[in-house]
């Protein structure tokens, strides 16, 4: 596995690469468009999964 693949971002990470607020994210994660897991309470997301939603968003906006 690289260092890519097993990286985790906390929500204000996922806010600030995505320039959205809060309630933006949890959203995204509610509706499963983003992944997320939870580490002893605290929420994770995979930074693969960050990518894979811009990847999705730039191919369903080309």
């Amino acid at each position: 596995m690289t260092a890519a693949a097993t990286e985790l971002l906390t929500v204000p990470e996922v806010m600030a690469s995505l320039k959205v607020g809060r309630t933006k994210v949890y959203d995204l994660i509610r509706t499963h468009r983003l992944v997320s897991i939870k580490v002893d309470g605290c929420r994770r997301v995979p930074a693969d999964s960050v990518g894979g939603f811009i990847r999705g968003q730039i191919e369903r906006d080309a």
